[in-house]
């Protein structure tokens, strides 16, 4: 794991400590390492977690992406929360993922 990894995954875990985040979590997409956060279903997402996440070099996932429409994080709903992705655009595009041919 490297030294950008923990703080990201230790930055999850302080998430939680909010009181509308239901599960915060590193994944990767193809090429792009994602801070996943999870909101309780019609709570929004506090704009100090917004903050705090960009000061981490973390942005909406639609505004990396070039698609600005609604909002710029949420993805969907999952169970009983919306699932809002977040790109670290730190280490953006230096992630791979493997495809079998």
């Amino acid at each position: 794991m490297t030294d950008r990894q923990a703080q990201l995954r230790t930055l999850a875990g302080e998430l939680t400590d909010y009181d509308p985040i239901t599960d915060a979590f590193l994944a990767k997409s193809f090429t792009d390492q994602l801070l996943i956060v999870d909101v309780r279903d019609g709570e929004p997402l506090p704009a100090d977690v917004i903050d705090r996440l960009a000061d981490h070099d973390l942005h909406p996932a639609d505004s990396v992406y070039g698609d600005d429409g609604g909002s710029p994080s949420a993805v969907g709903d999952v169970g009983n929360a919306t699932r809002h992705h977040f790109v670290d655009v730190q280490t953006r595009g230096s992630h791979r993922s493997y495809v079998v041919e």
